[in-house]
C-alpha cells in the first residue's frame, strides 16, 4: 500500500541522490522528519516565520526538575498541535536516563490522521545546568 497520501518533501537532512537530484522522503518518514524539524527549531530563529518551532530551547539552562519537565512537555505538545496538522498528539513524556541527569528523552506518541496508525518518536534534549 502506498503512503503517498501522507505527503512528501525533501529528506532531512537534505541529501543528494546518485543521479545528482534531491532525495525525497514520503509517508510516515516525512512526518517523522517534520516533527524532528519542529522540535529542533528554536522559536524566533526563522526570520520570515518567527513563531515557527518549539519553545523547549527557552529551557536549556533550567534545572532538571518536575516543573521544568512539565513545561517542556507542554511546549512540545503545543508546537506539534500548531505546526504538524497531519498528526494527533496522544502523549508526551520526559524522562532522564539515570547516568545523564542533564539529558531529557522526550517521547511523543502520535497518531497519523490519514490512516490512524500509531507512531512514536524519541527526541533527546540537553539541559545545560549551571556548574557550581
Amino acid at each position: 500500500m502506498s503512503d503517498a497520501f501522507l505527503g512528501q518533501g525533501w529528506r532531512f537532512p537534505i541529501r543528494v541522490t546518485a543521479q545528482g537530484g534531491l532525495d525525497w522522503s514520503a509517508g510516515p518518514e516525512s512526518i517523522r522528519e517534520a516533527i524532528w524539524i519542529i522540535l529542533s527549531t528554536p522559536r524566533r530563529s526563522r526570520i520570515m516565520r518567527p513563531t515557527f518551532g518549539c519553545g523547549i530551547h527557552d529551557h536549556v539552562f533550567a534545572p532538571n526538575n518536575p516543573a521544568t519537565r512539565a513545561a517542556i512537555m507542554d511546549e512540545v505538545r503545543q508546537a506539534l498541535i500548531r505546526w504538524e496538522p497531519r498528526i494527533d498528539v496522544l502523549a508526551v513524556s520526559a524522562a532522564s536516563p539515570p547516568d545523564t541527569a542533564n539529558t531529557l528523552l522526550l517521547s511523543v506518541d502520535y497518531r497519523l490522521r490519514a490512516n490512524n496508525a500509531a507512531q512514536n518518536i524519541v527526541y533527546p534534549f540537553y539541559l545545560l545546568e549551571g556548574m557550581e
